[in-house]
């Protein structure tokens, strides 16, 4: 579970709660037109926007911003490594047993293609466009999140205008006046509180995501291609450590020369 994602979420939503509190209160920020009109009109919009296999496919995106990578980069390293190893000493074939027990199915389909004797670079391809369709799903997830940030205060701006309508079409009412004007302000804050607070913010979490598991992904790649050829598992280290940035490259450098 990614905690950063709940704290942030949780922790906004307390300092302005808090914050309403302080000041006057909970009630006068409660609006149930107004939540109809922001997201409503949000879900409307999106649906119009995308095709509804995209938008219920967002739900499994979602869990990705929820939870914390799967896999970190030295795990992979170190799993590739001793498959590198294990193949210098005893063959490809001698990896099919390993295949068999990798919960990471990108990783698996390569030990296996390499394990079947596939050309390197037809290898290459298959797992390139695997990699080119996940990518092109996160896509799709974060633009969903992204277009539901853009909807939400537009149409905080439409329950806007309905209040002022209201509120205008009633000006020989003087008891009109305060829940036209209620319902055009709290829906603007809503719209720019679903934005800003839940929308904008997961779909800059799937954009980080997305990159992390691609790059883990090319990682895999690259070190898979690398036994492959048979190379050094040593030189197979080296390559895919190109892959991290410097100040983990370092740690696990120092790791290394720990253990020898």
């Amino acid at each position: 579970m990614d905690l950063a994602t709940i704290i942030g979420i949780i922790f906004g939503m307390v300092l302005l709660i808090g914050s309403i509190l302080i000041e006057g209160n909970l009630s006068a920020f409660w609006s149930i037109s107004s939540l109809m009109i922001v997201l409503g009109g949000t879900l409307a919009a999106t649906l119009i926007n995308f095709p509804l296999s995209q938008v219920i496919g967002t739900m499994k995106v979602l869990r990705i911003a929820f939870r914390n990578h799967s896999t970190e980069p030295q795990e992979i390293i170190g799993t590739l490594v001793a498959f590198a190893e294990k193949a210098r000493r005893e063959g490809l074939l001698a990896l099919e047993a390993e295949a068999e027990v990798i919960d990471e199915p990108f990783l698996k389909k390569g030990i296996e293609l390499i394990v079947d004797g596939t050309d390197p670079e037809l290898v290459r391809n298959i797992l390139e466009t695997e990699l080119n369709f996940v990518e092109e799903r996160h896509r799709q997830g974060a633009q969903i999140f992204e277009n539901m940030g853009g909807s939400a205060p537009a149409f905080g701006m439409i329950g806007t205008l309905i209040g002022l309508i209201l509120m205008l079409r009633n000006l020989e009412d003087p008891s009109s006046i305060g829940p036209g004007m209620a319902v055009a302000l709290i829906t603007t804050f809503y719209g720019s509180l679903f934005a800003n607070l839940i929308f904008l913010p997961i779909a800059g979490k799937l954009k980080i995501r997305s990159s992390e598991e691609i790059s883990n992904k090319e990682l895999m790649l690259e070190g898979i291609l690398s036994i492959q050829a048979g190379e050094n598992p040593r030189i197979v280290a080296e390559k895919m450590k190109s892959f991290l940035n410097p100040l983990t490259r370092k740690k696990l450098d120092q790791k290394d020369d720990g253990e020898v």
